[in-house]
């Protein structure tokens, strides 16, 4: 398959997290196909039932992985094309990188190229447990190309992710005598607006931290006092989070509890010469490798500003430029 039909192929293969075990079926049938052709070995790694993650590689030992998420968000949404993009769930984030890296390393290794390795993992939309499966099993990687929406441009740095439940407890009244309940709600409320009032740190190359109330439930009816609350709040760091992980304990303080759910600290980066540069503010599995792949690097075609929403897309310029980008990459780092 060229990798516009590749693209289109693995879109249409609805993958929401955790519903992966077709798509890497197919990735695994793929790529072992392509594996007999130029002497690869493909492997299926569990990380749960039905759940596996899928590497490929040519050569030992492994100098260069090409790696990201084969999972998508939902709702699912089939492919469709034009002349100038492939649209549909997962057409940036990451379907079309799949394919683009897919194409890339078969290139390679057709030209004699060894000491590369391709490998998607599940996950990574909800907990990236893919990846830390993965980081449990090194394979001796140098280095880890972890493919994201970044418009061809090689990422310096993404920003981390600190999420927390806050959580209120009240007292249930008869909302004609509010004296006798205690509103959770209301309490909540104060605790949220001490949130939003925290002094969020910056960094120069990732800029500043932000803060996003993503949800908010609670209470039984209008005219019940209520006696639970809850909230969703997303921070996205540029540091380890410690900061604000004290400033939200604080700002909780007396009034309800701060759950912390998920915490994935910033990163910075690798660079090589002669490409285009940028920051991200999403962020990625590479904490969860923890360096165990090696030295990551951040790169691949497509907008993050279409990822999960439903005009997700991917330009097809810019699929075919990754190919040839991510062949330079390789052989750059397979050299050093």
């Amino acid at each position: 398959m060229d990798p516009f039909q590749l693209t289109r192929t693995l879109v249409d293969i609805d993958s929401v997290t955790p519903n992966e075990e077709r798509v890497g079926q197919f990735l695994f049938d793929h790529l072992s196909e392509i594996a007999a052709r130029t002497g690869g070995r493909v492997e299926k790694i569990e990380v749960e039932p039905h759940r596996d993650n899928v590497l490929a590689y040519w050569g030992e030992p492994i100098v260069v992985t090409l790696s990201t998420h084969m999972d998508t968000v939902p709702p699912f949404f089939p492919s469709r094309e034009d002349s100038d993009f492939i649209w549909g769930r997962g057409a940036c984030d990451t379907k079309g990188i799949i394919a683009s890296m897919i194409h890339a390393v078969e290139a390679l290794v057709q030209d004699g190229v060894r000491g590369v390795a391709l490998l998607f993992v599940v996950g990574e939309e909800r907990n990236s447990a893919g990846a830390y499966a993965a980081a449990k099993n090194p394979r001796g990687s140098r280095y880890l190309i972890n493919g994201e929406p970044t418009e061809n441009k090689l990422a310096l740095g993404s920003k981390g992710a600190l999420r927390y439940e806050i959580i209120a407890k009240g007292r249930m009244a008869h909302s004609a005598y509010p004296h006798l309940g205690e509103s959770a709600i209301e309490k909540l409320l104060d605790a949220l607006e001490r949130v939003r009032r925290i002094s969020m740190p910056s960094d120069p190359i990732l800029g500043a931290s932000t803060l996003n109330i993503g949800t908010i439930q609670g209470g039984r009816a209008p005219n019940v006092i209520p006696d639970h609350a809850r909230a969703e709040v997303f921070f996205r760091l540029v540091d380890s989070g410690d900061s604000i992980r004290a400033a939200v304990t604080e700002a909780s303080r007396g009034l309800a509890e701060a759950k912390e759910v998920l915490s994935i600290p910033a990163v910075h980066l690798g660079s090589v010469t002669g490409l285009d540069t940028c920051v991200v503010s999403y962020t990625t599995d590479i904490p969860a490798f923890e360096g165990t792949w090696g030295q990551p690097f951040l790169f691949g075609p497509g907008s993050i500003h279409f990822a999960h929403t439903d005009e997700e897309r991917i330009p097809k310029a810019e699929l075919l430029d990754a190919i040839k980008i991510y062949q330079k990459l390789v052989r750059q780092l397979l050299q050093q």
